[in-house]
């Protein structure tokens, strides 16, 4: 038995003891080491580790529930932890809308876990690091490479109980020249699959082609996405439009059943396609879960709560914090062109003009954007905020290079804009013009989260000022 399942065990063991047998209780053990190794101006100025184990409790008991969370797996600390929670049990409200407890439920055992990339070495990560920097030549870098391990067991008094490992690396930098950046960054399941060298000319090669910018007008623009700026929008359609409760409050763009998107969209929750938890918070087992299949909005996701109230089943995203933000997919594959219906397959790569050829950085961005007789090739967005949830109207800034394209050739680099834009509309039926064929991973805000998206592009995007308004 592992040393979280045991845990696990004691915690429902204290609970019975406690409260009695007719309490209900789940238990999630988590065991995480986290490794991050910084690197600015070009040195690494930072290397820093954290071992954690938590243990989230929650308890329904007299109609009543509440949760309790805690660090120690002591015998006081665990004890101390079941008598916080059922004290705050006894002082919560009644809960008539309890959807009662995952029932015993065969959880698959998820992708294999890489032990170099669990319990690699500050040397490890280094040797990135150093690559990436030898790579920029001479310009000056700055980043990250960090790896992140997990383990976790749940259980609760339905008799349900499962277990997972699992484990990740990513890698995220810049290169800088004057007042030009280029970004590079890539997540794996095996730190062995970071190369910093590749990453490392790729950053060089756009911060050189995004030297001496012009300023352009706002207005519509065509527009060539590359993966990291469209890991944004993955990341706001799953906070704001696949979220169960905001599409219960009535908050969320999300008609499902209905056709939304462009048909060459297919977006899937696929938590499995990576090494993650294969069941979440509540004990549910994760899975694949289509929630647009070729422009048609199938699907929101639900924790146990949520489902009951929706009259549904829990779609596995059960998470702390969920309660007040609602369930969120984290793991969002935007699927790739298929070659037979998209310009991505039917348009080879032009040439480049003298200079930009770091500018359009591989082959699947070329061909998007040798089709595209003038418009915008968009690195990257930052700094996003949600102007109107309904419509999931956003606006941010964009950033690490954007390129003037005309005739199919990057031509100038420009300056950086402000945009306001509807997520869902610029995503809408006629607006897809191609996707690329080769998705690439950008590492999440926090481990186990990530997405996966070839380049896109798209026939119209709104930019509204320049970056400083």
């Amino acid at each position: 038995m592992s040393a979280e399942r045991e845990i696990a065990a004691r915690v429902l063991e204290l609970v019975r003891r406690a409260a009695g047998p007719d309490a209900q209780a789940e238990v999630l053990v988590t065991h995480a080491e986290s490794a991050l190794t910084r690197f600015a101006n070009s040195f690494i100025h930072q290397n820093v580790a954290e071992t954690d184990t938590g243990v989230h409790l929650r308890l329904h008991v007299d109609g009543r529930t509440a949760t309790g969370s805690g660090s120690r797996v002591d015998a006081d600390g665990l004890a101390g932890l079941v008598e916080r929670t059922r004290a705050a049990a006894r002082l919560a409200p009644p809960d008539p809308a309890w959807a009662g407890l995952t029932a015993p439920t065969p959880v698959p055992s998820g992708p294999a876990v890489d032990e170099g990339t669990a319990f690699a070495s500050p040397d490890e990560r280094a040797e990135r690091v150093r690559a990436f920097v030898d790579a920029v030549e001479g310009l000056e870098a700055a980043g990250y490479c960090r790896t992140g391990y997990r383990a976790a067991a749940f259980a609760n008094s339905a008799g349900h109980s499962a277990t997972g490992r699992a484990a990740e690396a990513a890698m995220d930098g810049i290169a800088r020249t004057g007042g030009a950046d280029g970004m590079a960054r890539h997540g794996a399941d095996r730190l062995a699959d970071l190369d910093g060298a590749v990453l490392g000319a790729r950053a060089a090669a756009k911060a050189r082609a995004a030297a001496d910018p012009i300023e352009l007008p706002p207005g519509h623009y065509e527009v060539v996405l590359e993966p990291a700026a469209v890991a944004d929008l993955l990341q706001n359609l799953a906070w704001y439009g696949f979220n169960g409760k905001r599409y219960a409050e009535r908050q969320s763009f999300a008609e499902p059943g209905a056709t939304q998107f462009d048909a060459a969209v297919t977006v899937v929750d696929d938590p499995l396609h990576a090494c993650t938890l294969p069941f979440d918070l509540e004990g549910t087992p994760r899975r694949a879960l289509p929630l647009v299949e070729a422009g048609v909005t199938r699907a929101v996701v639900h924790d146990r709560r949520g489902a009951a109230e929706a009259g549904a089943a829990s779609t596995g995203h059960g998470m702390p914090g969920g309660s007040t933000f609602g369930p969120i997919p984290q793991n969002l594959r935007l699927l790739p062109a298929d070659a037979a219906h998209t310009d991505a397959g039917r348009v080879a790569a032009g040439p480049v003009s003298a200079g930009l050829t770091g500018a359009v950085g591989d082959p699947d961005t070329a061909a998007l954007v040798a089709g595209m007789e003038r418009g915008l090739l968009v690195s990257d967005f930052w700094y996003t905020r949600v102007l109107d949830p309904k419509q999931l109207v956003v606006t941010g800034l964009t950033r690490n290079g954007v390129w003037l394209v005309e005739d199919g050739v990057p031509t100038r680099a420009v300056r950086d804009f402000r945009f306001t834009e509807s997520y869902p509309r610029a995503l809408g039926p006629g607006r897809v013009l191609g996707l690329g064929r080769t998705p690439v991973r950008q590492p999440g805000r926090v481990e186990g989260s990530w997405s996966e998206a070839p380049a896109l592009r798209l026939s119209s995007w709104h930019f509204t000022g320049g970056a400083s308004g």
